[in-house]
């Protein structure tokens, strides 16, 4: 069993290798239970839980909730408990269990995903600045200019002299901040479309800004990629200086970040709560404890009368298996 040193070590590793993971920690509970309050485990993408946080009902509920929280980068507060009596608590999602241990702990998961790539063509001193702040705010940051040098961008993870985007490592940026300003503003233009990027924005005035659409539809790109980039670049503080514009456009890359997740935090809080919120298409429902148990993964199965059940632990299947007659209703695979 890793102790709480390791854990947190191989947390500060993950993150300096841009791994996600989430950080599951145990903040109460009610005895008896085989975890105690301040366990920790890391949870990687795919539900593997590294460390101790509890045993058979608890983990196939932490490595459930982990991809959810993963996927939307929100944390989430677990609890699991023998039986959910009264209202849900708001901000706690409720497992009942019916397991050995008989006790309740509450676990807190904190996802930490990879950090957003940001690709910047120019080296004008707004590009500069940009880069610099923007590895702070938790941005990959990617340069792409002429005579780019570790002195000019010291933040940046790989620098690249011109705007030939071969040997760029980080496949198709999550965002494109072209900072040319003046300088081989149509080639950098040029090169942020072929990127693919979901995300081009341009620092520059309308009227330029404009002139160059014009100039980039001449040339034949896609209408609608050349219409949907950003520009002026950022959020309108009224810069001036190349760090106030600098500022500005990385407000404007965080609103976007941020944005570009709100579909999926808002599909999760509009759902019911309890256990329901973290079923899916591959996940089954324990006909005994009521845990959710993802259908890919699972130990502990039965048939029954040709229909397959899927348990969070051997003590739940053997219980079923005793007399399934008397669990089959509404069991199963979801759908």
């Amino acid at each position: 069993m890793l102790s709480t040193d390791a854990i947190l070590e191989r947390a500060a590793e993950l993150r300096g290798r841009g791994v996600p993971f989430v950080l599951a920690t145990v903040v109460r509970c009610e005895s008896p239970t085989s975890a105690k309050p301040g366990a920790k485990a890391i949870v990687d993408a795919g539900g593997v839980i590294s460390g101790w946080i509890g045993g058979g009902c608890t983990q196939p509920a932490v490595a459930s909730v982990a991809k959810k929280a993963l996927s939307d980068g929100q944390p989430r507060l677990i609890r699991v408990s023998p039986s959910k009596s009264g209202p849900p608590e708001e901000g706690i999602l409720d497992f009942g269990m019916t397991c050995h241990s008989g006790g309740t702990v509450d676990i807190f998961l904190e996802p930490f995903g990879s950090r957003p790539s940001l690709l910047i063509i120019g080296a004008s001193p707004a590009a500069q600045s940009l880069a610099g702040l923007a590895a702070q705010v938790g941005f990959e940051v990617f340069v792409s200019a002429p005579g780019a040098d570790r002195e000019m961008f010291p933040a940046a993870r790989q620098l690249l002299d011109g705007t030939d985007l071969t040997g760029l490592s980080c496949g198709t940026p999550d965002f494109v901040l072209v900072a040319t300003q003046g300088k081989r503003d149509e080639s950098g233009l040029e090169a942020a479309l072929g990127t693919g990027a979901g995300y081009v924005a341009f620092i520059a005035s309308e009227r330029k800004a404009a002139k160059l659409r014009s100039y980039l539809k001449e040339r034949g790109h896609d209408p609608k990629r050349v219409d949907g980039i950003v520009s002026p670049a950022g959020v309108e503080i009224g810069a001036v200086t190349p760090e106030e514009i600098a500022l500005s456009v990385l407000a404007g890359l965080v609103k976007a970040r941020r944005t570009r997740g709100a579909s999926t935090i808002e599909a999760v809080a509009d759902q019911p709560e309890g256990i329901s919120i973290e079923q899916s298409a591959a996940s089954a429902i324990d006909p005994i404890c009521g845990m959710t148990v993802d259908v890919a993964t699972a130990e502990f199965r039965s048939e029954y009368r040709g229909v397959s059940y899927y348990f969070c632990c051997a003590g739940c299947q053997q219980r079923f298996e005793k007399g399934p007659e008397r669990y089959v209703a509404g069991a199963g695979t979801t759908a």
